[in-house]
C-alpha cells in the first residue's frame, strides 16, 4: 500500500518511519527543503530515541522517502496522513492554517479513492472541514473519506508506543475507509490491540479528553502534594494508596513542577476553547490550567525558601526539557523556573543532555540576565563552585549521580529536588540538606505492600 504522510514533524516523522516498518511504501512530504535534504542523508531533526535508526533502516529498504513535492506522493498514495502543526492562537484555540493547506493539495491531486487521514490533534470539527475543502477543490464526484486517527505518542517513547500502542482510535463511517485502516494497521490488530471503531467527532474528542485527563491527574497530585507539605504527609505514600486503587491507577500520580509539552498545555487549552465555542465551560480543566501555572510559581518560591533568598547566589539546574529523553522545551517548567530565579537575582549554571540550544532559543531574557546563565558540559560541571542543585528534570543520568562528588563541588550541600529522584534519608546521609516536593525531610522509607485497598 501506498501511504503519503504530509508533515515530518515529531508526529508525521515517527508515524510514517513506523507505518514503513510495517511494510507500507511511505513517502514524507515537508514544504521545508533543508529539513527534506537532512532526512534523505538520514540526518534526523529530532530527539527520540529509536527513530533515526528506524528511518534509516526504511530509506535504506526503499520503503521510506522524503520530498518537498506533494502532488506526485498524494497523486500515487491509497492513504494520506495529515500530520501537520496546529499550533494555539492567542486565545487558546488551534491554527488550522496548515491542515487547510493541505485539504486545497489533496483535492488538487485525487486519483482514485483515497482515505484522507486526520494525525495532527485537531479540533471537532475538522474532519467535516477537510471533506468540505477537498470536496470544494476536487468537484462533487470526488472519491474519498475522511478519517479521524489520532495519535498518542508520548516523547522519549514514541516508537514503542505506535508500535505497541493502548489502542488504536479510527474514526469513519465509510466501511471502505475502515477497510483500509485496517490493513494499514494489521499488524496491530495481530498482535491483539483494541481497536475503537466511531465516527469522526467521536475519535477527535478521544484524544482531547485522553490529555485533559492526564493532565487532571498531574495538577491533582501537585495540589496534594503542597497539602502534603503542609499538614506534615507523605505524598508518595499518599499517591500510592490512591495508585492501588484499580479505579485510580499509579500511573501520572507523581508530583513535580507541572505539565509542559507540545501537547498537554496546547490541548488542555484547546478544549477549553472548544468548550466555549459551544456556549458551555469546562470547568475542571480551567482548574487545571490555573493550578499548573500556579505550580511552576510554587516551586520558584519553593527554591527561594530553599536557600533563604537566591539574590547573589549561584545555582545549578540539572534538566531543562520538558521531560527525559527529549530535546523539547515547549511550555517546559523549567522556562519559568530559571526565568524566575533569575529575576530573583541568581546565577545559574545549567546542564540537559539533550535541551541546551533550544532551550536558549525559548527564554526571554534581557542581556543582564542572560549573562547570568552558562551552560555546562555535564551535571559535575554545573554543581563546581555552586551553592545548591535544582533538579528540573528526571533525565535518569540525574537519579544516580555521585552524591560524595556533588557535595564536595558544591559550597553549601543543598538540593532541590522538584522531581523526587532521591530518598531523602539517602540524601541525609550523604551530608546533603535535601528539599524536595510533598515529602517530610529524613522521612523513613515505606515499606512495601503496607498500603491495602478493600476489595
Amino acid at each position: 500500500m501506498n501511504i503519503c504522510v504530509v508533515g515530518s514533524g515529531y508526529v508525521g516523522l515517527v508515524t510514517g518511519a513506523c507505518l514503513a516498518d510495517f511494510g507500507m511504501h511511505v513517502t514524507g512530504v515537508d514544504k521545508d527543503a533543508d529539513k527534506v535534504a537532512a532526512l534523505k542523508r538520514g540526518e534526523i531533526p529530532i530527539y527520540e530515541p529509536g527513530l533515526a535508526t528506524l528511518v534509516r533502516k526504511n530509506a535504506e529498504e526503499n520503503r521510506l522517502s522524503f520530498t518537498t513535492e506533494s502532488g506526485p506522493a498524494i497523486a500515487d498514495a491509497d492513504a494520506v496522513f495529515i500530520a501537520v502543526g496546529t499550533p494555539p492562537r492567542e486565545d487558546g484555540s488551534a491554527d488550522l492554517t496548515f491542515v487547510r493547506e493541505v485539504a486545497s493539495a489533496i483535492g488538487e491531486n485525487l486519483n482514485g479513492f483515497t482515505v484522507i487521514i486526520t494525525k495532527s490533534t485537531v479540533p471537532i470539527g475538522t474532519g467535516k472541514m477537510i471533506e468540505s475543502i477537498v470536496r470544494q477543490v476536487a468537484g462533487e464526484t470526488a472519491d474519498f473519506a475522511v478519517v479521524s486517527n489520532p495519535e498518542f505518542l508520548r516523547e522519549g517513547s514514541a516508537i514503542g508506543d505506535f508500535m505497541r500502542p493502548d489502542r488504536v482510535v479510527i474514526g469513519s463511517t465509510d466501511p471502505r475507509a475502515v477497510d483500509i485502516m485496517q490493513q494499514v494497521y494489521a499488524p496491530l490488530q495481530r498482535a491483539d490491540v483494541p481497536f475503537v471503531v466511531t465516527n469522526v467527532e467521536s475519535a477527535e474528542l478521544i484524544k482531547y479528553a485522553s490529555n485533559g485527563f492526564l493532565a487532571t491527574k498531574i495538577s491533582f497530585i501537585n495540589e496534594v502534594a503542597d497539602l502534603c507539605e503542609g499538614l506534615g504527609a507523605d505524598v508518595e505514600v499518599v499517591a500510592r494508596g490512591m495508585g492501588l486503587d484499580r479505579r485510580i491507577g499509579p500511573k501520572f500520580l507523581s508530583p513535580g513542577p507541572g505539565f509542559g509539552g507540545s501537547c498537554f498545555p496546547k490541548d488542555t487549552r484547546a478544549v477549553a476553547s472548544i468548550a466555549e465555542q459551544t456556549g458551555r465551560r469546562f470547568h475542571i480543566i480551567e482548574a487545571v490550567l490555573k493550578v499548573n501555572e500556579a505550580t511552576k510559581q510554587r516551586m520558584v518560591e519553593k527554591t527561594e525558601k530553599a536557600f533563604g533568598g537566591v539574590a547573589g547566589k549561584t545555582l545549578a539546574v540539572l534538566g531543562l526539557s520538558f521531560k527525559p529523553d527529549t530535546d523539547d522545551v515547549r511550555e517546559s517548567p523549567a522556562i519559568n523556573i530559571v526565568e524566575g530565579l533569575l529575576a530573583a537575582g541568581a546565577r545559574l549554571r545549567a546542564f540537559d543532555p539533550a535541551a541546551m540550544e533550544a532551550f536558549q532559543d525559548v527564554l526571554d531574557l534581557d542581556a543582564e540576565a542572560a549573562s547570568r546563565i552558562e551552560y555546562t558540559d555535564n551535571a559535575y560541571a554545573a554543581a563546581q563552585g555552586a551553592d545548591g542543585i535544582v533538579i528540573l528534570t528526571e533525565w535518569n543520568q540525574f537519579r544516580a549521580l555521585e552524591l560524595s562528588r556533588l557535595k564536595e563541588a558544591l559550597t553549601q550541600p543543598i538540593v532541590v529536588d522538584l522531581r523526587n529522584l532521591y530518598e531523602p534519608e539517602v540524601m541525609a546521609a550523604a551530608g546533603l540538606h535535601y528539599v524536595s516536593v510533598g515529602r517530610p525531610e529524613g522521612r523513613p522509607a515505606p515499606e512495601e505492600n503496607t498500603c491495602e485497598i478493600p476489595s
